[in-house]
């Protein structure tokens, strides 16, 4: 295992990101939140995507207000969302900029915390689907855009969890497959092609996620989004270029 020391200590300049172009899935909230300012305010051109339009309005004017460069807003329920709709989303970017230099997958939710035999099936593709299903979609319908940067980055987001953990059910799945995923993209690419596939695991952060599946924790006792952003930024910027099929932890044990 490779050591991140230097990913999670990393410390941007105030441009890193310029003329960057970046995709972020769940954009409105937490985690997604977070990374759209912290893009923004480094330089980037962000690409939010989320369902709810209302929330990703109020980012817009917010970064738009602070005379960074302005974003787009891309609402789309990736839970419903079918390939043809991301195809469109593809042409759409082709069309106004050309090129995406990165992708954050952040978007997902939480499911059911109960044994694998009362699982409901439901809710079991419903997570599968937001949380990774879609994340390999959206991935493959960006694809030559992602090429047509000079180091295109895809950051997927993994979990503790994916180590298999119990009663955790569709989530631990989903992050296993989205960290198998992420490892069969690098193989097939790392070769013959400048992109990079990484993962992110943020560990124990303030999110309402965490608190739907930890409710009597404290939360002030939780690292912040703000707190642990580093790799997050890292991994968009070029001098992660060569940084491929990793799985960075930013609260290692």
């Amino acid at each position: 295992m490779q050591n991140h020391d230097h990913i999670r200590n990393y410390t941007p300049k105030a441009d890193c990101l310029k003329d960057k172009i970046i995709l972020v899935t769940g954009a409105s909230d937490g985690i997604g939140k977070v990374a759209t300012y912290t893009y923004a305010k480094l330089g980037a051109t962000v690409l939010m995507l989320s369902k709810t339009q209302e929330k990703l309005e109020v980012i817009y004017d917010d970064i738009e207000s602070m005379g960074l460069a302005k974003p787009a807003i891309i609402p789309l329920d990736l839970e419903r969302a079918t390939f043809a709709q991301m195809n469109e989303l593809a042409n759409l970017i082709q069309g106004e900029v050309g090129r995406l230099d990165g992708i954050l997958h952040n978007a997902g939710i939480l499911g059911a915390l109960t044994p694998l035999e009362m699982y409901d099936p439901i809710t079991f593709e419903q997570v599968m689907r937001i949380n990774s299903t879609s994340a390999f979609m959206l991935t493959q319908a960006l694809f030559p855009l992602l090429m047509s940067s000079p180091s295109g980055s895809v950051v997927f987001t993994s979990s503790s969890v994916a180590k298999v953990r119990p009663f955790w059910g569709a989530y631990a799945l989903s992050k296993q497959m989205v960290e198998g995923m992420c490892e069969i993209f690098t193989q097939e690419t790392k070769n013959h092609t400048t992109l990079r596939f990484n993962c992110i695991n943020p560990g124990a952060t303030r999110t309402n996620m965490r608190a739907h599946a930890f409710p009597g924790e404290n939360p002030m006792t939780l690292k912040t989004p703000e707190e642990i952003m580093s790799p997050y930024v890292y991994l968009m910027t070029d001098e992660a270029v060569g940084v491929k099929g990793q799985v960075v932890e930013c609260q290692p044990k």
